[in-house]
């Protein structure tokens, strides 16, 4: 394969990671105050989501990432900081889903 037919990569900021976090749960629960969300508790009693909720807030971030987050990994994503941590470090080591 030639460079020409490489697939681009993007590449995401923290920052742009964890818009896309909030977009995603804001979508589900749209009363979210993301100002009061402490980045270190557990993020899904702060933003009150159930399974179902919390299983569409991945559907969504894979969509808008194009990261697969396999079943295993769902404990790493607690936290608002190490569901940031966690993305990024997939992100970067290529775990994105050919899209």
């Amino acid at each position: 394969m030639n460079i020409s037919q490489t697939p681009a990569v993007t590449v995401y900021t923290r920052e742009q990671i964890r818009g896309a976090i909030q977009d995603a749960l804001s979508a589900i629960a749209p009363e979210v105050d993301w100002a009061s969300v402490d980045p270190n508790r557990p993020l899904r009693a702060q933003v009150d989501l159930d399974s179902f909720d919390f299983l569409n807030a991945i559907i969504r971030l894979h969509d808008t990432l194009g990261v697969d987050i396999p079943e295993q990994d769902y404990g790493k994503l607690a936290t608002l900081s190490s569901t940031i941590d966690y993305l990024a470090h997939r992100l970067s080591e290529g775990a994105a889903a050919p899209r």
